[in-house]
């Protein structure tokens, strides 16, 4: 109904949502002008339920009709009250008006239900609206902005999804007592619902996780949303932050030149996650560790594995991980916390003196981390082969941790045995493989080491790789 407007990233081996910059949701006038196309909203009312079918259908390329059908005759309570309304219009000067916060009466305090047609929308002829309501032309050329905080900014955009036109996030949801279930004078925000919204849950069924590439762009368009608003609110409550203490900011507009006609002065404070205060913070810590204990001992890389067993076991029937981020965010973090308690607590490199790591998501959708651990006594050169590896493990000694590195830690086969492999740039492997095998560990000089990795006959391990050409050892 509503046409969704941002600057997409796309690629071929994505398998997610991206865009950059601002979100918006923008809507038009409920009918087109004479011979005009139908869009967005105005393709509710062509004709009867096949000419609305068979041009939905045209204009989205596809032909589900089935699919498409069975969407088309759900009873959404916004089309009906569009229908409704514009044939009580008795003129193009008339605009239905659906405000921002007004909910239909006796709405249970836990659910929200689907809004009554007599309670969403006016026909009006003057300009009796708040900034945040949708107003609707019968005939208009502009396109309206509708503010993310509407309660009907997720149905009018996801009729799929919310195909009765029920009511979303606004400002009037209060947080609710999770002892006795009533209601607090709290006001709900937009990251607790649709946290509550995401959640799995025993023995209930929700739809919305279903929706596989129709949900990536849900989930990204309300983070859009949860972000706005944490920034409406730094914007309004600029005196709240104490912006007197922030001395570098202050020496930078007093001695930097003008800043008059930079538009509105907006203060970012650390606390804002991925500001450049909250990043340069961040920076200044790390560089901290690093004057009073030193380089670090450990550098370790851990990446998700989309074949989890706890991945796996919690997708629907039909879905594959990339249809199911939130999965893989949420056993990613549980995995991370348990590998660090792991290694901290239970000493396995020795006593830790400090740590810290750095989550983030790979093109391919899948998120890593790279950790630095302190330790409190030193590695020497001598003790390096005792704590990594490069090379292949004894089947005979540890079988799992042999399948482990022959099915996921080998590289290639590149070179000449593969020449298309995504390595290769000018005919070269960029990961400089294969590599020369060496029978001592060489810290090198330039922070590269060069670890252990003996030949056959030296005492190393062999493994055969299946290619579609035939097996490669």
């Amino acid at each position: 109904m509503t046409s969704f407007g941002a600057e997409i990233i796309r690629a071929q081996f994505m398998p997610t949502f991206k865009v950059k910059r601002q979100i918006y949701h923008k809507v038009g006038s409920l009918l087109p002008f004479p011979d005009g196309q139908h869009k967005f909203l105005q393709m509710y009312f062509i004709g009867d339920g096949n000419d609305e079918l068979n041009a939905r259908c045209r204009h989205k390329k596809v032909h589900h009709f089935p699919t498409a059908r069975a969407f088309s005759q759900k009873k959404n309570n916004l089309v009906h009250l569009f229908k409704t309304a514009i044939d009580m219009m008795p003129s193009d000067t008339h605009k239905i008006v659906i405000h921002a916060d007004k909910t239909p009466a006796g709405e249970h305090v836990r659910r929200f239900n689907a809004p009554t047609i007599d309670e969403v929308a006016i026909v009006i002829v003057g300009d009796q609206f708040q900034p945040r309501d949708i107003v609707l032309h019968r005939r208009n050329d502009q396109l309206t902005k509708v503010a993310e905080t509407h309660r009907c900014y997720d149905a009018l955009q996801y009729p799929i999804i919310f195909w009765d036109g029920a009511n979303g996030y606004h400002f009037n949801i209060k947080m609710i007592n999770s002892v006795n279930g009533k209601e607090t004078n709290m006001k709900c925000r937009a990251m607790n619902y649709y946290s509550y919204r995401l959640m799995i849950r025993e023995n209930e069924d929700n739809h919305i996780l279903k929706c596989c590439q129709l949900f990536h762009k849900y989930i990204l368009d309300m983070y859009a949303k949860i972000e706005t608003e944490h920034l409406i609110f730094i914007r309004l409550n600029q005196t709240k932050l104490r912006s007197e203490e922030y001395v570098h900011l202050r020496d930078a507009v007093v001695n930097d030149g003008n800043t008059t006609n930079v538009g509105r002065l907006t203060i970012l404070p650390s606390s804002y996650t991925g500001s450049p205060r909250h990043m340069h913070e961040y920076a200044q810590d790390a560089l901290a560790y690093v004057r009073h204990y030193g380089r670090p001992d450990l550098f370790i890389t851990f990446t998700c594995n989309p074949a989890w067993d706890n991945i796996q076991q919690l997708l629907l029937p039909g879905q594959s991980p990339v249809d199911r981020h939130d999965i893989t965010a949420r056993v990613f973090r549980q995995k991370l916390k348990s590998l660090m308690d792991f290694m901290v607590k239970q000493e396995v490199f020795g006593s830790v003196r400090c740590w810290m790591c750095s989550v983030e998501w790979q093109k391919r959708g899948l998120p890593h981390a790279h950790i630095l651990i302190w330790l409190y006594n030193k590695i020497t050169s001598t003790e390096i082969d005792d704590i990594t590896c490069a090379e292949i493990p004894d089947a005979d000694v540890d079988k799992d941790l042999h399948e482990v590195v022959t099915k996921n830690m080998i590289h290639g086969p590149c070179s000449t045995l593969n020449p298309n492999s995504p390595c290769m740039i000018d005919g070269k492997c960029s990961k400089r493989y294969p590599r020369a095998l060496v029978s001592n560990t060489d810290t090198g000089n330039n922070g590269y080491p060069l670890y252990r990795r003996r030949s056959a006959e030296d005492g190393g391990k062999l493994a055969t790789i299946q290619m579609r050409n035939g097996d490669i050892e």
